[in-house]
């Protein structure tokens, strides 16, 4: 489903990805247009997380094609994989992945420092009020709580402006307060920023952020719905669907 001018942040055709020989995803096909916020719902072994390190360009598929921002991540060798998702993939994890020995502001431009590309300031004061980090941008990860931590990493995803915004489980480490705060700062960023997101959860109420949630099942998606921010109807979906 793309958004109203037809074009894809990310579309996924026939993917297939085996553990030894067992397969996770099967004919797995997505697509996610710019500007849009997706879930991506299913349980635990499903293949949800498997899907955002392809997508990501962390692993290679057994068959099929993922293009994010019309780049085949899936023909990348390794060097230009790491290049395009430093350049145009913004990836947050569950456990955060900051460099403890650099601070808050060290650890959003580290993506700018590795491409060797020059610092804009000011997209890094923006990034730091609009993240609610003012204050703590000389801290090292270890003086912060868990929201400012992957508040944190959302900057580090954002910095370099990329097509699409692949989140992990982001909230599955903060309590339900700073969860919920996750949640609104990611809607509230693909709104102002019109980055494409992708999110990762078995929560329903994390899945009520996007406008759209996807089931997977059986290594494939299994249906397609608006959220509508009805954390009930996505609950009784997945229930329906995926058990």
């Amino acid at each position: 489903m793309a958004d109203g001018s037809g074009r894809f942040a990310l579309r996924a055709e026939g993917v297939r990805h085996a553990y030894g020989k067992s397969d996770v995803l099967k004919d797995f096909s997505l697509e996610v247009g710019e500007g849009e916020f997706v879930a991506l719902m299913g349980p635990s072994g499903s293949g949800k997380s498997t899907f955002l390190h392809l997508a990501a360009g962390l692993l290679k598929p057994s068959a099929g094609r993922i293009r994010v921002g019309g780049v085949e991540v899936t023909a990348l060798g390794d060097g230009a994989a790491a290049r395009f998702r430093r350049r145009h993939v913004g990836v947050v994890f569950q456990s955060f992945n900051l460099i403890e020995t650099l601070t808050v502001a060290e650890n959003i431009l580290l993506p700018a420092r590795l491409d060797r590309a020059a610092i804009d300031r000011r997209r890094l004061d923006m990034l730091i009020d609009a993240l609610a980090l003012r204050g703590l941008e000389g801290k090292l990860p270890g003086a912060l709580s868990g929201g400012e931590r992957q508040r944190t990493a959302i900057g580090r995803a954002l910095y370099m402006r990329p097509h699409a915004i692949l989140a992990d489980e982001p909230t599955g480490s903060l309590d339900a307060k700073s969860a919920r705060a996750i949640c609104g700062l990611l809607a509230e960023m693909n709104k102002t920023e019109c980055i494409a997101v992708l999110l990762v959860t078995h929560d329903p109420v994390v899945a009520a952020a996007a406008s759209r949630v996807c089931f997977i099942k059986d290594g494939a998606i299994a249906a397609s719905r608006p959220t509508g921010g009805d954390t009930a109807e996505i609950s009784r979906l997945y229930l329906e669907i995926c058990s």
